[in-house]
């Protein structure tokens, strides 16, 4: 999808849950952050080195200022599908290598992360329509399937087929109930 695409299906969702455009674009930090991000991969993902490089530490700057604003950290070449929404302010951190699908939401105080030993080390691939909650941690060189819910307060650290609920330290399938009604 081209970048303004990206940010109209952004904006869709945000809407969906109720937002009118002066709350959404002025008022929302979650939508800020995405936007912001979706202007920086597009400066990343740029072939013309000069000028990309030029827009890039202005969209590392740009990039700073939206994380001390909103406390959320998403990084240029972090890879993100379309309709991404950020439920709440603050303390979401994603690492630059991290893939998550279409149709994702997060909560407030989530981390996506690096983690595991020599082969095992990496970031997580996070599937389409997950829901992730509050303070939930995941990471490693994992997979999380589509239409997965991962609880609040949970930490993954595993790979999980689609479709399930994940739950606890460290998180397991508790049930087959898939994010459909959390999305």
């Amino acid at each position: 999808m081209h970048v303004f695409a990206l940010i109209a299906s952004d904006y869709r969702k945000y809407k969906k849950y109720g937002g009118h455009f002066f709350s959404i674009v002025f008022l929302t930090q979650g939508f800020w952050a995405i936007f912001q991000h979706r202007i920086a991969h597009f400066c990343y993902r740029l072939k013309i080195p000069i000028i990309k490089h030029i827009l890039l530490i202005i969209c590392l700057l740009w990039q700073k200022l939206i994380e001390i604003i909103t406390g959320i950290s998403i990084p240029s070449s972090v890879q993100i599908g379309h309709s991404f929404y950020i439920g709440h302010f603050g303390g979401i951190i994603i690492n630059a290598k991290s893939v998550i699908g279409d149709n994702c939401n997060l909560s407030q105080g989530v981390t996506i992360g690096v983690s595991g030993r020599e082969a095992s080390r990496g970031v997580p691939v996070i599937g389409d329509n997950v829901y992730i909650g509050a303070n939930a941690v995941v990471a490693g060189k994992i997979t999380i399937g589509n239409n997965c819910v991962i609880a609040a307060n949970s930490l993954v650290v595993n790979t999980f087929e689609d479709g399930v609920t994940l739950l606890g330290v460290p998180a397991k399938k508790v049930n087959n109930n898939s994010s459909k009604g959390y999305i």
